[in-house]
């Protein structure tokens, strides 16, 4: 079983940023696609980046292309860690954000379906 935590979340202004990082209890952490998806009330959870298992292989939802910013951390000696870089927030950009790791789909999967384990959620309000 593969533990995800996230943190990071809050309130900001719009205008603010955050960053929401994504611990992964894994030691095949490099060999794993990993994704954030956010879900708002009454709304389906749809992704909003996702990255390959090397990193050389990103997405990005259209909503968000240049203000956020997916990476991760791959050194063995440091924690795995997946980062979401948040800039330029606006208030639809509120909703509870999720980490996910994919087992065995190469690429940079975008669909909650290719997805396998999940984190428990953290919450970005921002305010107008």
């Amino acid at each position: 079983q593969v533990q995800l935590v996230e943190s990071g979340g809050g309130l900001v202004q719009t205008g603010g940023s955050l960053r929401l990082s994504c611990a992964a209890s894994t030691r095949t952490f490099s060999a794993h696609a990993m994704g954030w998806f956010r879900q708002a009330p009454v709304m389906a959870r749809d992704v909003v980046a996702s990255i390959s298992c090397t990193g050389s292989n990103t997405y990005y939802a259209d909503s968000v292309k240049g203000r956020i910013t997916i990476s991760r951390d791959n050194d063995k000696n440091t924690e795995n860690t997946e980062y979401l870089q948040m800039n330029t927030l606006k208030p639809d950009d509120t909703a509870v954000y999720y980490c996910a790791i994919s087992y065995g789909i190469t690429g940079a999967p975008q669909t909650p379906g290719e997805y396998h384990y999940w984190g428990q959620g953290t919450q970005v309000t921002v305010s107008s």
